[in-house]
């Protein structure tokens, strides 16, 4: 378990790639994937202008190492982050701890849950994060890096390495990297400024997903109804996935939408809370045929607007564990 980066690997400048990576994965600090090698010189330019490397953001589960920003930035080298994207790695951190987002149940169950973060505001344009075409998937290396360096963290600092505190029967890929940006769209207020946050302060969301699900609206996709009601058709099929035949309590509900949907249920009428509203009004029954809503309230149906051309959107699973999603602007550090 990395504590700190003077428990760390650091090489010198022209150490050899291929010995470096080996001594990496002996002391188990890697997922799999080939590393940034660390030296000191780069460490030292992750952490340039810190006035205290070794501040620490609180005790990371299940094995509570200490989430120092040196540990947090030694994980940023090795997932390529340049140096100005440590407080959106480091608040996406920070805000895993929250109580309510009950981490320890996240990294430690057998399911498949991973931590998802979300970035909103400035940020997003000035580290150029990707909140359009594929934004979950490959190709933009502030994404790539930033989710990276939060799921080392998550291993490292946190110990949730496989088999050892990560007891999950499948896992999934998430756990590398799951970092998107929130783009912008009238329809669709910014997440962190509807959880109070300016619109022009940088923020992180980290949600607890168990995995993404494709949903299209239904035929003929000419109304607002029918997008809402194939959200609801996403929503209730994976909690009933989840659920394991029981009726689980109502928490929050994600789900990602691109723009044209977010013109076609504006076109319609439809804002923020009309959409929330629909969606709750219209839960469908519990297997035993009882009310049974898709979120504790309307508030907790989240809709975000991200992704790119075409119909397709997102739903988010949440994990049916128990855990509700944390927004926390970014650090200053």
């Amino acid at each position: 378990m990395l504590v700190g980066a003077d428990e760390a690997l650091i090489f010198p400048a022209d150490a050899d790639w291929d010995r470096a990576q080996q001594q990496l994965a002996d002391a188990s600090f890697g997922d799999g994937l080939p590393l940034v090698v660390p030296t000191q010189a780069r460490l030292k330019g992750m952490l340039a202008g810190i006035a205290d490397p070794g501040h620490s953001l609180g005790a990371m589960a299940p094995l509570f190492g200490e989430l120092s920003i040196e540990a947090i930035a030694y994980c940023c080298v090795l997932a390529g982050c340049k140096p100005a994207e440590l407080p959106v790695v480091a608040t996406a951190a920070a805000a895993t701890l929250a109580e309510e987002f009950n981490l320890l149940g996240i990294q430690t169950t057998t399911g498949t849950p991973t931590v998802c973060v979300v970035v909103h505001g400035p940020a997003v344009r000035e580290f150029g994060l990707n909140a359009g075409t594929n934004c979950l998937g490959p190709g933009n290396r502030a994404n790539a890096c930033i989710g990276r360096a939060v799921h080392l963290v998550l291993t490292h600092i946190g110990g949730a390495r496989p088999e050892i505190a990560d007891m999950a029967t499948m896992g999934q890929p998430g756990k590398y990297i799951f970092c998107f940006a929130e783009g912008e769209h009238p329809l669709l207020p910014s997440l962190s400024q509807r959880r109070g946050i300016d619109a022009n302060i940088s923020a992180v969301t980290v949600i607890g997903v168990s995995g993404t699900l494709e949903v299209l609206p239904r035929q003929p996709a000419d109304s607002a109804e029918h997008v809402l009601l194939a959200i609801i058709d996403a929503m209730h099929g994976t909690r009933l996935a989840y659920g394991a035949g029981r009726d689980r309590p109502a928490g929050e509900q994600f789900i990602l939408i691109p723009p044209e949907m977010a013109d076609l249920v504006q076109k319609h009428g439809y804002d923020l809370p009309a959409m929330q509203e629909f969606i709750l009004k219209n839960s469908p029954p519990s297997l035993g045929g009882a009310p049974w809503p898709l979120a504790r309230s309307a508030n907790d149906i989240n809709c975000i607007l991200t992704g790119g051309a075409g119909v397709k959107m997102t739903c988010l699973a949440p994990w049916g564990g128990g855990t509700y999603s944390v927004t926390r602007p970014l650090l200053s550090i």
